[in-house]
């Protein structure tokens, strides 16, 4: 977008890049204007080959419709505009080998599989990590501990094994089991019908725990500015810290006991504590960590309902109706303000001075 310009109108997108460029603003110098689809793909190829020449990393092309009337036409989606679409290079890719496959926990118990790499660089960045989403991933590409794989850069970014060498084999690679219960606490996994992960049952897990108050303090959610996995291991083992609401109950004397912390970090830390006790309710709800609640289905649950309150009291039918909440979503809402143990800690949040901030 351009924001808002006073005084000028324009025609076509081109025209305002044009009037930026004028008045001093930015302007990337290979932007092109091209007519018809044969000169998108020339431009397309020429950038391709001419990337590595440039001063910093890009990933592929946004062509764009020049003229504006017929973008304001076209309109946008929920997540994207309908008269843009980006165009992926094919991403850079390389050869190493599975070293182990470890499991990760998170914050809704989902087990996620993750192949340890030996390290390679992959367009300049070193990939020694790889997450493989679930079971049935190993499965299809086969992937076992000590095959070497080819790995890519999905868009350039997200790290992805594509397919095991199968002629590098040499008999001693290992199948991968993945495991009954919980590598955390023990607890039995489950799969319910229709999800393709497997999760830990146990609500009280230490590390679902631990990825939920990541979660809750993260930029996207309360924006708790210093409070880190270091110290919040150090909150959870002092018992200082067993639900997000012990967080705006935290004095300094408390912190300023920990290891490492001295008196200034501790004020500095209640300031950030301080300053995020009134979220929107956008924020808050993602904070949360409601599952299937990701930053656009809180800020539609957030636009419908107005106040934590009236969410609290919708029935699922009232959720069911929300454009682009689906029945899951619905579900799970519905489900989060039912049950006891989260009443309780919003309630805690609340006595501990949370206040959503609807002026926002």
């Amino acid at each position: 977008g351009s924001g808002t310009v006073e005084g000028r109108q324009f025609a076509t997108h081109w025209e305002k890049l044009d009037y930026f460029k004028r008045v001093g603003l930015r302007v990337n110098p290979i932007n092109r204007i091209c007519h018809g689809m044969d000169e998108v793909i020339t431009q397309f190829r020429k950038l391709k080959n001419t990337r590595d020449s440039l001063p910093y990393e890009i990933d592929g092309v946004v062509v764009k419709v020049n003229n504006l009337r017929q973008q304001e036409e076209l309109g946008n989606t929920a997540e994207a505009p309908r008269w843009a679409i980006a165009y992926k290079f094919s991403p850079k890719q390389a050869t190493t080998t599975v070293k182990d496959i470890q499991i990760q926990v998170g914050r809704t118990g989902a087990l996620t599989p993750v192949a340890i790499l030996e390290p390679v660089e992959i367009g300049d960045v070193r990939v020694s990590r790889v997450g493989l989403h679930n079971q049935g991933e190993i499965a299809r590409k086969d992937i076992r501990i000590g095959d070497t794989v080819l790995v890519e850069r999905a868009g350039d970014v997200i790290p992805d094994i594509v397919k095991v060498i199968l002629s590098r084999r040499t008999g001693t690679e290992q199948p991968f089991l993945f495991p009954q219960q919980c590598p955390v606490c023990g607890s039995p996994v489950v799969r319910q019908d229709g999800d393709a992960v497997y999760r830990c049952g146990n609500p009280l897990c230490p590390a679902k725990q631990m990825a939920g108050f990541e979660h809750f303090v993260s930029r996207q959610g309360m924006n708790i500015r210093g409070v880190g996995p270091r110290l919040m291991e150090q909150l959870v083992q002092a018992g200082l810290l067993q639900d997000v609401g012990d967080f705006y109950g935290l004095t300094r004397e408390q912190l300023a006991s920990l290891e490492g912390m001295g008196d200034k970090s501790a004020r500095n830390i209640l300031q950030a504590i301080e300053v995020s006790r009134r979220p929107t309710l956008e924020r808050f709800l993602y904070a949360l960590g409601i599952r299937h609640v990701g930053e656009q289905a809180a800020h539609k649950l957030a636009s419908h309902f107005g106040s934590l309150e009236n969410l609290e009291m919708a029935s699922e039918g009232d959720l069911n109706v929300i454009p682009d909440i689906g029945p899951e979503t619905a579900r799970s809402v519905y489900d989060y303000f039912r049950e006891q143990r989260n009443l309780i800690v919003l309630q805690k949040l609340s006595d501990n001075g949370v206040k959503i901030d609807i002026a926002r």
